[in-house]
């Protein structure tokens, strides 16, 4: 793996891992009232593309990244219809 690889897969731990304090507050809590549901659901599905962009160009770090921070933004999302 090369130094590039290496930033990108760094890179992709750093903003993956930074959703997770937000859903495990967003489901011991249920509270989303301070949560946007636009910006939620441009995000979330902005996070499948790049996830389906990944498989593309079967780029390994890109596809788990945005496959992990896909189901973590789903999860607020979906707590967020949920619990209005």
């Amino acid at each position: 793996m090369n130094w590039i690889e290496v930033l990108g897969v760094v890179a992709a731990c750093c903003t993956t891992v930074s959703f997770l304090p937000q859903a495990i507050k967003t489901i011991r809590e249920k509270d989303t009232s301070a949560i946007s549901a636009a910006m939620y659901t441009l995000f979330t599905t902005g996070t499948l593309l790049w996830f389906l962009y990944g498989v593309f160009v079967q780029n390994f770090p890109i596809m788990l990244a945005n496959a992990v921070t896909c189901l973590l933004a789903s999860i607020i999302l979906f707590y967020k219809f949920r619990y209005k």
